[in-house]
């Protein structure tokens, strides 16, 4: 399968916003984009007058970094958001904050939804009780997500233990006990990313 392998601070300087790519190091000074704002190149600093169809590429491909997902993968996702009752490009957003990989994230488990991902591919994820290592699993309000019982003393998971995170609204995680619930399936005003995804039906709908 095709995976990007340079550098994902790459990736926020070319769509000219932090996509929390790399976990803690996105609030440091440390982020590129604070330390660099042009995007990469050596025409980067060069200023250019995007057409319309180029503003909304840009609007899709940075929803694409942000979940790391690949074209085909993102196009399934929008064609199953366009069967769905409702607007196209929320149910969209909705569909891709159901991912197993992304709710690790959202929990506080994993540190950036790269990592999550990882830790689902591992096996050191299950739902209601079951080992689950597809990150595109789509989970369902009122599942169980918790840490394998003879995992939780990886060294991965040492930094989260006792921690008190803010949670999304939808979500429930137990720092001491490593278990989490899905309350309710997320709606659109808590998806906090800034995302035009109007701009993307548009794009698709050509």
């Amino acid at each position: 399968m095709a995976k990007y392998t340079g550098s994902v601070c790459r990736i926020c300087r070319r769509e000219g916003a932090k996509l929390f790519l790399k976990g803690d190091r996105c609030m440091s000074p440390k982020c590129a984009l604070v330390k660099r704002a042009k995007a990469p190149g050596q025409h980067g600093a060069m200023r250019k007058k995007n057409s319309e169809y180029g503003i909304q590429l840009r609007e899709k491909q940075k929803v694409k970094k942000t979940y790391g997902l690949l074209e085909k993968q993102f196009v399934k996702y929008y064609e199953k958001a366009e069967s769905m009752k409702g607007p196209t490009g929320e149910n969209m957003l909705i569909l891709l904050e159901r991912r197993l990989d992304n709710v690790i994230y959202r929990m506080g488990i994993g540190s950036s939804r790269a990592q999550a991902r990882q830790m689902v591919n591992h096996g050191l994820i299950t739902v209601d009780g079951k080992r689950i290592n597809i990150p595109s699993y789509l989970v369902k309000a009122g599942d169980v997500i918790a840490i394998k019982d003879n995992k939780k003393d990886k060294a991965c998971f040492a930094e989260i233990k006792g921690a008190n995170g803010v949670l999304p609204k939808w979500l429930d995680f137990n720092f001491e006990t490593f278990e989490g619930k899905i309350l309710e399936l997320p709606k659109r005003e808590d998806v906090d990313l800034e995302i035009q995804e109007r701009l993307i039906v548009e794009l698709y709908s050509r």
